[in-house]
């Protein structure tokens, strides 16, 4: 599982990384809807919130895995 988890990491990693080059460029008249009004910052909150738990609970779970492996 160690593997598994370092698979997951380094992908984690590359679509960070990857990330910038997806972004288009933002007119300097008209903005995005949410951007305008501040709301993708609460939608990129709940997001990471949600991955981070994600996560956490597979890091857990493997942990116990293990423990019953042994």
């Amino acid at each position: 599982m160690n593997k598994l988890l370092r698979k997951m990491y380094l992908l984690g990693i590359g679509i960070a990384l990857c990330n910038n080059l997806l972004a288009q460029a933002v007119s300097e008249t008209k903005e995005p809807f949410m951007v305008s009004n501040g709301k993708i910052y609460v939608v990129m909150a709940v997001v990471l919130t949600i991955v981070i738990g994600l996560f956490i609970y597979l890091i857990n779970l493997d942990k116990k895995i293990t423990k019953l492996e042994k």
